[in-house]
């Protein structure tokens, strides 16, 4: 009986850490980079950050339109990322039921797409559709430099970086020259050095010469080279002013790039970005471009972007083109002379806006009009704004208060005080009564 007793134990013991063992296996087993889109909550999240090095949360809600939208591109590009050499998970959350992850994370505008790259979270700004959201991502677990050793390699590498984000390639360089700076523009651009090529691909990248830095923006069919000098100060501020093309569309997305940029926007506002009458104009501000690179060139049409233009006074009714200097934040230059660019000589009517401009031929004004409000909207959600006017009414509320208060002290004291007073008449009648007695 007692052997039969310690049987039974042992039997009990091995049968709790098997189901032990099979219940910690399945809770692995759904943190794995499998190819699919993980479901998390408040109980997994930090153990899912914790445990990928890449991982890309959609922070979504049920009733959202544009997250049902999103949800089978994410669906799509997860088993393309999970194969990579550096696998990138995708995974999303519930924000609307899961509050508290939401609020940790500052989550005001659904879907909110985040990278979490080591732990350190990022909110991600790149494009949504399956092939090129898993092209955007790759960068981030790319080489900081790619060395290149045949012209075959260089056209694979193009292939490969896609048309996001710009592209330099050294010729004739060291890895070493550009790898400081490579790594730190790595989120914006892609790097590599060639080691070996043939004088067919000096042709077709347009250099005669090494050592040569060529920038590429596929997007825009626009290509740059930088002969030197290969001095840290100079390499940066030519990879620097590539980082954009020449002249560049005003969009949510790009002002979302430009923030980090402290350069002025020479911003020029048309009535339709896609006419032909613009087309010709923004030819000509790529040239200024070139020759201007201490400042930002973009374009929007108030057909495209009505809102934005009229916070710089630009409307239907407005003289058009017209063109300022923007601060990238509340305040924009005018020149005098130059408040609109008529169809006859373009060309000399830039230059003019330009040299005004450095002259300090200007006027300052601050942005401004109803309009406002609506391009505040379009960046920051709807949810932050609505929170901005609960804070300032209360604020105002406070303030109110805090005026009327004195009044009402003193009512009361004055209020105390006759009743005080009653009383104590009160007191000296009914004194006077008991003297009186």
């Amino acid at each position: 009986m007692k052997n039969r007793g310690w049987t039974m134990l042992l039997c009990l013991l091995l049968s709790i850490v098997s189901s032990s063992s099979s219940s910690s296996g399945g809770g692995e087993q759904s943190l794995t980079a499998n190819g699919k889109v993980l479901e998390l909550d408040e109980s997994n999240f930090d153990l899912a950050i914790s445990t990928f090095d890449f991982i890309l949360v959609d922070f979504y809600a049920p009733w959202c339109g544009h997250c049902k939208r999103l949800s089978p591109q994410l669906d799509e590009a997860a088993p393309i990322l999970a194969n990579l050499k550096k696998p990138i998970v995708i995974a999303k959350v519930n924000a609307d039921k899961f509050t508290s992850l939401a609020r940790k994370y500052d989550i005001d505008a659904f879907p909110t797409l985040m990278i979490f790259m080591h732990g350190a979270p990022e909110e991600y700004y790149g494009p949504r559709k399956a092939d090129l959201l898993a092209r955007y991502l790759k960068k981030f677990v790319a080489p900081d430099v790619s060395v290149l050793d045949s012209d075959s390699a260089i056209s694979d590498f193009i292939e490969t970086a896609g048309t996001y984000f710009p592209i330099y390639l050294g010729f004739g360089l060291n890895e070493s020259m550009i790898s400081k700076l490579a790594i730190k523009y790595k989120k914006k651009a892609w790097f590599s050095v060639a080691k070996d090529f043939s004088e067919d691909t000096m042709v077709l990248y347009d250099f005669d010469k090494v050592p040569a830095l060529v920038s590429l923006h596929p997007t825009y069919h626009e290509q740059s080279i930088f002969y030197g000098p290969f001095e840290e100060e100079f390499l940066e501020d030519f990879i620097k002013q590539s980082l954009f093309p020449l002249a560049m569309p005003i969009n949510i997305d790009s002002l979302k790039t430009l923030k980090d940029d402290d350069r002025k926007i020479a911003l020029t506002i048309v009535e339709d970005e896609t006419d032909e009458k613009s087309n010709k104009i923004i030819k000509l501000l790529k040239a200024a471009a070139s020759a201007n690179r201490d400042l930002v060139f973009g374009y929007v049409g108030v057909k495209q972007w009505e809102d934005f233009a009229d916070t710089f006074g630009a409307n239907r009714k407005t003289t058009l083109p017209k063109m300022v200097i923007w601060d990238g934040d509340e305040e924009y230059f005018s020149v005098i002379g130059s408040e609109s660019i008529d169809d006859e000589d373009q060309a000399t009517q830039i230059s003019r806006f330009l040299e005004g401009y450095r002259e300090g031929r200007t006027i300052k004004k601050r942005i401004g009009g109803p309009s406002f409000i609506g391009f505040i909207n379009s960046l920051i959600g709807m949810r932050t704004v609505f929170m901005i006017v609960f804070v300032v009414a209360v604020v105002m509320l406070i303030q109110t208060i805090n005026k009327e208060e004195p009044l009402r002290v003193g009512t009361r004291d004055r209020a105390d005080h006759a009743s005080g007073s009653d009383s104590e008449a009160e007191s000296l009648v009914h004194r006077s009564g008991d003297k009186e007695d």
